[in-house]
C-alpha cells in the first residue's frame, strides 16, 4: 500500500516540490485545483471545516491510542516508541499554525486584502516543518505497517495515522497550490 508521502511535493506555489528528505515528497493529491471553490471565502471555509476541524477532532484520539500501544506493547519489536510524543508535537504545531491562519491570514484573505508576503512565507515554513513531522511519522510506523498480530488499538492507531498523513498532505497542497497563489501576484495597494 502506498504511503501518503510517496510523492509528496512541496509546492511553494504550484508545481514546486516539497522535499521531505530521503527522496520523499508530498503528493500532489488526487483532486485537481480546478474543482476547489473559486470564491476565496468558500475555499477558506472548506479548509477550516474539512481540515482544521478534522485535525482538531482526530489528533487527541491518535495521541491517546499511541500512548496505549506504547504502554501495552513496549516489548514488541515493531512497537513505535516515541510515536505518542511525535503525535502530540504534531497536534501542538498544527494548532499553533491553524490559529495563525484563522486569526491573522484568513480574515484578510476573506476581505480580499493581500496578506503581507512574510505572512505567507511563515505559513510555507510551517508547512515544511509539518512535512518533516510527517516523514518522522512514516519512519516511526514503518510506513504504517501493522504487525500481523497487532491488537485492534494498534490497527486503529496506524489507520488513523495514515489518514492524518493523507489529510495533512492534501491540506498543505490546497493552501500552497490553490489558496496562496491567489495572493502571491497581487500588487500591494498604494496610498
Amino acid at each position: 500500500m502506498r504511503s501518503p508521502l510517496d510523492t509528496l511535493s512541496r509546492p511553494r506555489f504550484a508545481n514546486h516540490p516539497l522535499d521531505i528528505g530521503d527522496g520523499a515528497s508530498i503528493p500532489p493529491g488526487d483532486t485537481p485545483a480546478a474543482i476547489w471553490p473559486h470564491d476565496t471565502d468558500a475555499l477558506i471555509t472548506v479548509i477550516e471545516t474539512r481540515f482544521h476541524a478534522v485535525h482538531r477532532r482526530e489528533l487527541p484520539d491518535l495521541v491517546r491510542l499511541a500512548r496505549q500501544v506504547e504502554a501495552s506493547h513496549k516489548a514488541h519489536p515493531a512497537a513505535p516508541p516515541g510515536l505518542a510524543d511525535l503525535l502530540q508535537r504534531i497536534e501542538w504545531d498544527l494548532e499553533a499554525h491553524m490559529q495563525k491562519e484563522e486569526q491573522g491570514l484568513f480574515p484578510s484573505m476573506r476581505h480580499d486584502e493581500p496578506p503581507a508576503p512574510a505572512a505567507i512565507a511563515l505559513m510555507l515554513d510551517d508547512h515544511e516543518e509539518h512535512a518533516a513531522n510527517l516523514q518522522r511519522l512514516v519512519w516511526l510506523t514503518g510506513d504504517f505497517s501493522i504487525p500481523e498480530n497487532a491488537c485492534p488499538t494498534w490497527r486503529a492507531l496506524y489507520a488513523g495515522a495514515r489518514k492524518l498523513a493523507g489529510d495533512l498532505v492534501e491540506h498543505i497542497r490546497i493552501e500552497n497550490d490553490v489558496l496562496f497563489p491567489r495572493f502571491a501576484a497581487q500588487p500591494v495597494p498604494g496610498p
